[in-house]
């Protein structure tokens, strides 16, 4: 932190992603910009993140005098303490920052200036190539779970789901045993980032490790969510844990390397997913339903991860050229 500091001039937002000090007013001023954007018709997923961020800034504005107190300095500052996010994750936060602000000087708490002194970010729509993994290092790490445990049949049937059906963590924390239709073979997914249910097929190797984790891991318990922490307390996963460390330790316990430049979180697993699933030929629409976009520009982005679907868009710059009628 001191490290940061002295590189940034500031202490990093990461070292404090969670608001547990918010004063009730501040709290109250949060849950009205949530209705707020509930009102304009905002997704669930970004009532959630942008009331995150509004807490996060709220909490920051109380160590310089509150909103009423909030000016352009102290929007530069909290912009300085973002220095250690991804540049698109920079730019999220702004964008909800943004919208917080305007929230606030139209219910009088803050100046109307301070809304146009967020910096603009520009836009890094899929910049990034995702990260895939090759199918033999997802396979390595399959095997490198130890089911004999509890925790080991959990975490077998969470990366089965996710690398399988490609189902976001989320979605996978708040699966519930009513979401299964097993007579059906069928999975009923509500999605969590889109608000949308859909319906997916129940493969066989996901259907039974679901089954095992049920009838010989799972602690009991009468939460109606499927997948459980071990630990006391013994409840559902919060949706702030986002399962990273869990794919990085049986990736470690498989020997596969962990390299800086490859991200590889739980998303990881539904960029490989869709890659395959496009190299195999899958319409586009059809990955787009079965990983929840709705959008099919969003499930392009996957044409990059591939060096075989990339060869095939290639120019050959000996062909001679055509004639482009007029």
């Amino acid at each position: 932190m001191l490290g940061d500091f002295e590189t940034h001039g500031a202490v990093l937002r990461r070292y404090s992603r969670t608001v547990s000090k918010l004063s009730a007013d501040d709290a109250a001023v949060v849950a009205r910009f949530q209705a707020w954007l509930r009102a304009a018709g905002r997704s669930a997923s970004t009532v959630r993140s942008y009331g995150t961020l509004a807490a996060e800034f709220a909490g920051f504005a109380g160590t310089r005098g509150g909103l009423a107190c909030c000016d352009a300095g102290t929007v530069g500052a909290f912009t300085v303490s973002l220095a250690g996010y991804q540049a698109k994750t920079v730019e999220q936060k702004l964008g909800a920052l943004r919208s917080f602000l305007r929230f606030a000087s139209e219910e009088g708490l803050a100046g109307t200036a301070t809304a146009e002194a967020v910096p603009a970010v520009p836009s890094r729509k899929q910049a990034r190539v995702p990260s895939v993994w090759d199918p033999g290092d997802v396979a390595r790490i399959l095997d490198a779970v130890d089911r004999g445990n509890p925790c080991g049949k959990r975490d077998y049937a969470i990366i089965l789901l996710v690398t399988r059906l490609g189902l976001r963590s989320i979605d996978v924390k708040r699966l519930e045993f009513a979401d299964f239709d097993w007579p059906g073979n069928r999975l009923s997914v509500a999605q969590a980032k889109t608000g949308n249910r859909i319906w997916l097929p129940l493969l066989k190797d996901v259907g039974w490790a679901v089954i095992d984790y049920a009838r010989n891991g799972r602690p009991a318990s009468g939460c109606p969510q499927v997948f459980l922490r071990h630990t006391a307390p013994v409840g559902p996963f919060s949706d702030q844990d986002h399962l990273h460390q869990t794919l990085v330790k049986y990736a470690r316990a498989a020997h596969v390397p962990l390299g800086e430049e490859r991200r590889h979180g739980m998303h990881s697993l539904r960029h490989t997913l869709a890659t395959r699933l496009m190299e195999g030929g899958t319409p586009v629409e059809q990955i787009a339903d079965i990983l929840g976009h709705q959008s099919v520009t969003s499930t392009g982005v996957y044409l990059k991860s591939s060096l075989g679907l990339l060869s095939r868009c290639a120019l050959d710059p000996d062909e001679p050229g055509r004639q482009v009628p007029r």
